[in-house]
C-alpha cells in the first residue's frame, strides 16, 4: 500500500472526530463563561446591598426621618428588597431625636434567583430538568454611625 492510500485511509477512520472536540470543548468553555457572568451579577447585587445600607444610614443620621423613609432609600437602590426586611434603630432605646447616639440600618434576607436552571426532583421522586433555580441568600448587612444632626430636617438633597 503506498503512503498516500494509508493516509486516506487513516483520514476517514478520523472524520467527524474534530466535530465532538469541539463540542466537549464548547459545552465546558460555554459552562465556565455562564458560571463567571452569575458569578458577577451576584457580586452587583451585594455590593449593592451594602452601598444602600451606607446610604440609608447616613440619610438616618443627618436628618429627622422615620424608618420608612430610610427603608424607601434602600429599596429605590435595590429593588429586588421589601421594606420589611429594612430596620433602623436608634441607639440608645427609647431615645428622642436629640439624645440619640447611635443610628443602626440592617437588612436580611436578601436572596438573590440566579439564571442558572437545576435539576428539580418530581413528586415521585424522579428527577428532571426543570425550572428549579438556584436561590443565593445573602448574609445580613448592617451600618451603625454616630449620630450628627437627627434634629434637622433640611439636609439637601439627602433628606428627601
Amino acid at each position: 500500500m503506498n503512503a498516500r492510500r494509508r493516509f486516506l485511509l487513516h483520514h476517514r477512520a478520523e472524520r467527524g472526530a474534530t466535530a465532538v472536540e469541539f463540542a466537549i470543548v464548547c459545552a465546558v468553555f460555554c459552562t465556565l463563561l455562564i458560571g463567571i457572568i452569575e458569578f458577577g451579577r451576584v457580586m452587583f447585587y451585594w455590593n449593592t446591598a451594602s452601598e444602600a445600607v451606607r446610604l440609608a444610614a447616613r440619610t438616618a443620621t443627618v436628618c429627622d426621618v422615620n424608618s420608612s423613609v430610610v427603608a424607601k432609600r434602600v429599596t429605590t437602590l435595590l429593588p429586588i428588597l421589601q421594606t420589611a426586611n429594612v430596620s433602623v434603630s436608634y441607639t440608645p432605646s427609647g431615645c428622642t431625636a436629640s439624645t440619640c447616639s447611635f443610628v443602626t440600618v440592617s437588612v436580611t434576607n436578601v436572596t438573590i434567583p440566579t439564571f442558572i436552571p437545576l435539576l428539580s426532583v418530581r413528586a415521585g421522586g424522579v428527577p428532571m430538568l426543570g425550572s428549579g433555580r438556584i436561590t443565593v441568600t445573602m448574609p445580613p448587612f448592617t451600618t451603625t454611625l454616630p449620630r450628627e444632626s437627627l434634629t434637622s430636617s433640611t439636609g439637601g438633597t439627602v433628606c428627601q
